[in-house]
């Protein structure tokens, strides 16, 4: 029998709280991310001389090419083999809200849950044993969670090690969506 969606509300819900909970606890309690972002050498200097510019919030990268042709001019070659090379996020002045960031974390733990059990919905059917439906739920919570942070490391130069860590944390919050699902799949 096919699994209707509506019937997921608890494991959607509760598999989010979990994710929710767990990454809290990885962020605030333990250090495995304390090292992801460097300081720049003479914070003070950097600071003063960027902040002279008043940049707006946004992303930004150096140099930046107006177009295609421009990158492949002597000039443009000039400036990236000269460098500063860099992308950059400037962030609003002030303290992080932590509500808005919080918040956003929460909805986003709730979309990719629903996106499981979507998934998993149309995969597997009412009744089917915990395995079942944690290979379906696990896999597509993961994908969600962690395969797309690949792409910050190949195209823009993040850091593996950074990137291979928020790829494990995918993976917790995936095994916690897919053990909620396979635990509170309806029978």
């Amino acid at each position: 029998m096919h699994t209707g969606f509506v019937a997921l509300w608890l494991p959607i819900i509760l598999s989010a709280v979990l994710v929710f909970v767990a990454s809290s606890v990885l962020h605030m309690a333990t250090k495995w991310h304390a090292d992801d972002w460097m300081a720049v050498p003479d914070e003070g200097a950097a600071r003063t001389s960027i902040g002279a510019l008043s940049i707006p919030t946004g992303d930004y990268m150096l140099p930046r090419a107006a177009s295609m042709d421009e990158m492949k001019s002597p000039e443009y070659a000039a400036k990236m083999n000269e460098g500063p090379v860099l992308m950059m996020t400037v962030m609003p002045k002030g303290p992080p809200t932590m509500g808005k960031a919080l918040g956003g974390w929460f909805a986003y733990s709730v979309v990719v849950s629903a996106l499981s059990g979507y998934v998993a919905a149309h995969a597997v059917p009412q009744g089917a044993n915990y395995l079942a439906v944690f290979r379906i739920v696990g896999t597509v919570a993961f994908c969600c969670y962690a395969m797309g942070l690949a792409q910050q490391s190949i195209w823009y130069h993040r850091r593996w090690g950074t990137t291979l860590k928020s790829m494990a944390d995918g993976l917790l919050y995936a095994l916690l969506t897919a053990g909620t699902f396979g635990w509170r799949w309806p029978h």
